[in-house]
């Protein structure tokens, strides 16, 4: 036996390793020999045969690679609306991205006091699951369009994604329970991180401002009992999902607030979406051009959101009777031609044909099939005039509840004192109880006679500023209705 025969076999019985940078290199050398060889391969072989060796190749990595990846893209469909998955994900992640990722992103969360944290782009985090481990990853694609579009879109072009990895025995697992948790988990973070939004419309399109109205249920002046009334049936639909979907209808509820300018039905949808934590979108009817405009518009609201029209009575000619008072007013209009003139005419045709929108369409937007494209909706109509609303709008099954915000009472006065002169008795309420049995006075008006002037004002000054705005208006009204007026 050769000298270099014995040596080796010495080192292969002594275990002596090869140098680690020599086995890099050896590694390194082939393949890049190999890659050479591929390149050459389809340069001078057809491509059809090329083509089916990458095929049997991809499927030979499938067989022996044990993980499966799921790709997580951030903008899907025709639209390229931002994907729910996406944004589920991002928010459950965020913890473990904290603890995990060397690089994070960072942005301001619900009333610009919190910091939320996200995976930055091509980092990894590890998840574990009822005893399963698997792995994300984020990614950004880039096409190659970026490279030639002006500085002033640099991102037009950029797809984010998250990458689950996991093992092929546990497809089940993760496919069954563990994708429906990491969904439900993440659209609560995103319930709790949120910045709340009040929406309005310009056409078909809605324009956001971040809603901090301060009002709450604990500061709304009406009667406890119904008050209590509404907390309990706005909290028991949050939490009936399964309810509505067991019995088949839309996950939705109408509210009707009525009664008098002044007696806070502003205050109470503030009051609501605050309890809620629900976005709120204010529907202006008189800036949507026609039906398929506000079918539009609906299908753009997301989920656990409060759509509110206001002054549903005004918006809109929207009474069952259109038809009939529309051929009174021409008639009208053609017998006073030659005393209101042309111009007059034209104006009021002009205001006619402003919008499109019809008492079906309008229907349809509350309880017509697309009015069940988002769920956990609250539909919230105000008027000063429920008289004149079309009963086929207000009936059960469109408005749920009917609730009338009236004058103030006793009680209501008490939770307005408690509020602006921060007391809960006073010598002079016996006064101001017994008058208000008397005088028909909103909340909006008692609070401008309890709003304090100055800081150091004395609460008595204010209490006898309001008995003397109540007296007075019990005097004009005896002036009005004379000496058979009598006192309610």
């Amino acid at each position: 036996m050769s000298e270099p025969e014995s040596c080796l076999q010495e080192k292969v019985r002594g275990g002596t390793k090869m140098n680690p940078g020599d086995l890099f290199g050896h590694i390194g050398s082939i393949v890049g020999s190999l890659m050479f060889i591929w390149a050459m391969f389809k340069q001078f072989f057809p491509y059809q045969v090329v083509n089916q060796i990458e095929k049997h190749s991809q499927r030979l990595v499938t067989y022996v690679y044990p993980y499966i990846q799921i790709t997580f893209h951030e903008f899907t469909g025709e639209r390229l609306m931002r994907s729910e998955a996406y944004s589920a994900i991002e928010n459950y992640l965020s913890s473990k991205a904290s603890t995990q990722a060397k690089r994070l992103k960072g942005d301001i969360g619900k009333n610009n006091q919190s910091l939320v944290l996200s995976m930055d782009d091509h980092e990894e985090v590890s998840d574990e699951f009822n005893g399963v481990k698997l792995w994300w990853a984020s990614g950004k694609h880039i096409s190659k369009a970026q490279s030639t579009v002006s500085f002033h879109h640099p991102m037009s072009d950029e797809r984010r994604y998250y990458k689950l990895t996991f093992h092929k025995r546990n497809r089940d697992v993760i496919l069954g329970t563990y994708l429906n948790y990491v969904m439900k988990e993440g659209k609560a973070i995103k319930v709790k991180n949120r910045q709340r939004k009040l929406y309005t419309n310009s056409g078909s399109y809605w324009s956001h401002v971040v809603f901090e109205h301060p009002a709450t249920f604990q500061t709304l002046a009406m009667d406890p009992e119904e008050k209590e009334m509404i907390i309990d049936d706005l909290i028991t639909f949050s939490k009936s999902g399964g309810f509505y979907a067991r019995i088949g209808r839309a996950w939705k509820r109408g509210y009707l607030l009525y009664g008098p300018p002044g007696t806070g039905k502003s205050t109470m949808i503030a009051a609501m979406a605050n309890l809620l934590g629900y976005d709120l979108y204010d529907l202006e009817l008189t800036a949507v051009k026609d039906n398929t405009e506000l079918r539009k518009l609906l299908i753009e609201t997301s989920s656990k959101s409060i759509i509110v029209i206001e002054d549903i009575d005004c918006s809109l000619d929207l009474t069952g009777q259109r038809r009939k008072k529309k051929e009174k007013e021409e008639k009208e209009q053609e017998q006073e031609k030659n005393h209101t003139g042309q111009n007059q005419q034209g104006m009021q045709e002009k205001d006619v044909k402003s919008s499109q929108v019809t008492l079906s369409g309008l229907l349809n937007f509350i309880d017509g099939l697309w009015s069940a494209c988002a769920g956990e909706r609250l539909i919230v109509f105000t008027t000063n005039y429920v008289e004149k609303l079309d009963p086929a709008l207000v009936r059960k099954g469109r408005m749920d509840l009917h609730i009338e915000l009236s004058y103030c009472g006793f009680e209501a006065f008490k939770l307005l004192a408690k509020n602006y002169l921060n007391i809960d008795a006073h010598h002079l309420f016996g006064t101001i109880s017994e008058l208000l049995k008397e005088i028909k006075i909103t909340p909006a008006e008692v609070a401008e006679h309890l709003m304090p002037k100055s800081a150091s004002g004395d609460a008595e000054i204010y209490l006898k500023s309001l008995i003397q705005a109540l007296e007075l208006t019990k005097m004009q009204e005896k002036v009005e209705h004379g000496p058979h007026w009598t006192e309610n």
